[in-house]
């Protein structure tokens, strides 16, 4: 067939949790027609994190893929691969003792004005230990929330910022001789936005709380000593096992994943061997 559909519905195979899902009976080389397409767009809605095996994609492909979900979202502080501006490869060598890129719980890219609404990630070396993703679902962590914590949040605006990661005097700052990723350190990297704390998802109009321990830098309107224990408590409780999802990787799998209601950690445990990553962003909307 001329497009990357199978013919038949594309198989949906759910977490038991109903938070993140396999999606098979696509070949994402080709271009989805729009019946299919939606299918796609449906369960990435209802399920937030969606894995799709056995996808041997060139840059070309995971490229055009992605502009079918959506255009690309801006990446400011890795360099991109050559020849493709909106490719980002996260790799890390057999040799390197620094912690995995992405390895805190986080949000891609919150502290922008219109942080993106995913990231597709595709597995290009998997090692044969470790290199697990964890995700977090902002969606049942909210829901799972007291009443009164619940009105207590709705009128916040958390402050994002990039300058732990990225600034001056960031961790990578002062890694980046020892790193394999060309990674970006810039003084913009200290600018603040700020975003509803509770965010109402544009799609499926559930409410998911939008922090992370990575990009979240304070509340507007509290001092740190009222801010920081608030937002310990909230990450202690969405990152509880029963909101998390520990996905596998092998190789050439791609994974799509909603950063309007989720966050997601990269485990390390594979130091002796090289891992390779090739990975687009999708570009999200003011949070409301």
């Amino acid at each position: 067939m001329a497009d990357g559909a199978t013919g038949a519905a594309i198989q949906v195979r759910p977490q038991p949790s109903g938070f993140g899902a396999e999606v098979t009976g696509l070949d994402l080389s080709k271009p989805l027609d729009a019946g299919t397409l939606a299918q796609v767009k449906d369960a990435w809605a209802r399920h937030a994190v969606l894995a799709f095996p056995d996808q041997p994609l060139t840059l070309d492909e995971l490229e055009a893929f992605t502009l079918q979900i959506g255009p690309f979202g801006d990446d400011p502080y890795v360099a991109p691969m050559a020849g493709h501006p909106n490719v980002l490869e996260v790799r890390r060598e057999p040799d390197e003792k620094t912690t995995p890129f992405g390895g805190n719980w986080h949000s891609d890219w919150s502290f922008q004005e219109r942080p993106p609404a995913a990231t597709i990630l595709r597995s290009e070396i998997v090692p044969p230990v470790g290199g697990d993703t964890l995700y977090a679902d902002g969606a049942a962590a909210y829901d799972a929330l007291p009443d009164e914590m619940k009105a207590r949040l709705a009128p916040l605006r958390a402050v994002h910022s990039a300058t732990r990661a990225y600034g001056p005097k960031s961790g990578y700052a002062r890694e980046l001789e020892v790193r394999s990723m060309p990674i970006i350190v810039s003084p913009d990297a200290d600018k603040t936005w700020a975003h509803p704390l509770v965010r109402t998802h544009p799609v499926s109009g559930r409410k998911a709380l939008f922090i992370s321990p990575v990009y979240t830098v304070g509340i507007e309107g509290m001092t740190p000593d009222e801010a920081d224990p608030l937002l310990r408590d909230l990450y202690a409780h969405m990152t509880q096992e029963r909101f998390v999802y520990r996905h596998v990787w092998k190789a050439g799998m791609l994974v799509m994943w909603d950063n309007r209601c989720t966050m997601h950690n990269a485990l390390g445990g594979y130091d002796g061997h090289r891992r390779v990553m090739h990975r687009t962003t999708v570009a999200g909307e003011v949070p409301v």
